[in-house]
């Protein structure tokens, strides 16, 4: 669909509309209707957004999309039974109805020893600016031109770049007030902006895609829109032509983006519900040595601007640096105040997942692991599931390139590489220093010493 475009800027209404001060009143509001219906403990997460989003394709405008949401969720405890339930509406009587329904949802549930609010000791007393809020005053002309400029910069790389998925902008803007029975209120407004360009390339053996992406805080830390299109047209330009490979034992290096999966993997085998479910590759791993030691993990949600930052966790419990791996050895999970509970711990601060996670490098770049590698596999894509939770079997779908003397030979398709997500980590010989701090995983390209290669 092409859709007209206008020199519209952001009004004062498209931006967070409601002040903060109103969603801290919403979520008193909202805990003062579960004591009065009889809720032992109450907790509430009221929020608001607001984003514009444009997308370019083959230099047309194909789609401009508005968001502006807002949302309340409660969750009500009566005893050791817990209710949940959720509203877009934020007057007195939507509030007092939905408080209800969490009323009678907990009611009729069985009791669970591990439910309840967080600790009132572990809460956040202190929050500290992270700087994390800086919109974007970005029109839909501006936004369309960002995109054009991208598309084009792609195409621009090479002449059997035919065709395009198309480039879109993004600003987005959020605020949320997280409050609880026992005293604990706070939140924070924050921003994240991307643009990212994705085109198709056209060989003698079929059509290959890659794409870029860039994102930020702040408009001022994206990378220009020209330097998004040309490298996402470079990677599509390098993979032309791609074979298949014979099924060969070697080293595979994860480029860095790629490499952020096989940390979350890990995130995933020590969080709390696969622990107390007993779903993990690692369970009872707390102390035990897995990874190679050379690697070490540091979670650091206060980094300003970061993706993974914030003071405080869903439950409102206080953040802080802490070393996850040191030297190999697994230090710490990842634990909210319900699943510390099932283990017979003490919560992490990590209820709604990992927050800044910064893993240890040397001093190669990409080309310098390249050349320490001299033969194997780099993986710049990676396709599919294929990893078991329970066992850490690992087997998955790549495309990359073949590696000989240190210098890329190839690209390659249609290939899978196999093995076992503990030996894997046990066997990781570097990390570059080509750190990707897009995401909340902060990590370099990852060389593991052999693995299973399948081709023809």
């Amino acid at each position: 669909m092409t859709a007209s475009v206008s020199s519209h800027r952001p009004s004062s209404e498209e931006r967070l509309p409601l002040p903060t001060p109103e969603l801290e009143r919403v979520a008193q509001a909202v805990l003062r209707a579960a004591r009065s219906g009889g809720a032992t403990a109450a907790e509430t997460d009221v929020s608001q957004a607001v984003g514009l989003s444009v997308t370019v394709r083959k230099d047309e405008v194909e789609t401009i999309a508005y968001n502006r949401d807002k949302g309340i969720s409660v969750t009500t405890y009566v005893g050791q039974r817990r209710g949940h339930a959720s509203t877009a509406d934020f007057s007195a009587d939507a509030i007092q109805a939905t408080v209800e329904k969490a009323l009678t949802i907990a009611r009729y549930t069985a009791d669970d020893p591990a439910s309840g609010l967080a600790d009132p000791d572990r809460l956040a007393r202190v929050i500290p600016d992270l700087d994390l809020y800086h919109p974007w005053d970005l029109s839909v002309d501006e936004a369309v031109a960002l995109g054009r400029e991208a598309e084009a910069a792609a195409l621009s790389v090479d002449t059997r770049l035919t065709n395009t998925e198309g480039a879109t902008v993004a600003r987005s803007e959020s605020e949320f007030v997280y409050a609880n029975s026992n005293g604990f209120s706070g939140g924070y407004r924050n921003s994240r902006h991307h643009i990212d360009c994705s085109v198709i390339g056209d060989d003698d053996g079929g059509m290959q895609r890659d794409y870029w992406y860039t994102t930020g805080r702040a408009a001022s830390d994206l990378l220009p829109a020209r330097e998004v299109g040309r490298i996402a047209g470079a990677r599509t330009a390098r993979r032309l032509n791609a074979r298949q490979l014979d099924t060969v034992e070697c080293p595979v290096l994860f480029e860095a983006q790629e490499a952020a999966d096989l940390i979350g993997f890990f995130v995933g085998a020590v969080s709390g519900g696969a622990l107390y479910r007993k779903s993990s590759f690692l369970l009872d791993s707390l102390g035990c040595c897995v990874f190679s030691p050379n690697v070490s993990i540091r979670e650091e949600p206060h980094l300003p601007r970061a993706r993974g930052s914030t003071p405080f966790d869903n439950e409102g419990v206080a953040t802080a640096p802490r070393d996850i791996v040191k030297a190999g050895v697994l230090q710490g999970y990842f634990l909210g105040s319900y699943s510390a509970r099932k283990l017979g711990m003490t919560t992490t601060g990590n209820a709604g997942g990992n927050h800044n996670l910064v893993v240890s490098h040397g001093d190669d770049d990409l080309d310098a692991m390249m050349r320490r590698m001299g033969r194997g596999l780099l993986v710049t894509e990676q396709l599919g599931q294929g990893v078991n939770p329970v066992t850490g079997d690992f087997s998955r779908g790549v495309a990359g390139f073949w590696i000989e003397g240190g210098e890329i030979a190839y690209p390659v398709e249609e290939i899978t590489i196999a093995g076992n997500l503990k030996d894997m980590f046990r066997d990781i010989v570097a990390i570059g220093r080509d750190v990707d701090r897009r995401g909340s995983r902060h990590v370099g390209s990852v060389l593991v010493g052999r693995m299973t290669v399948a081709g023809r």
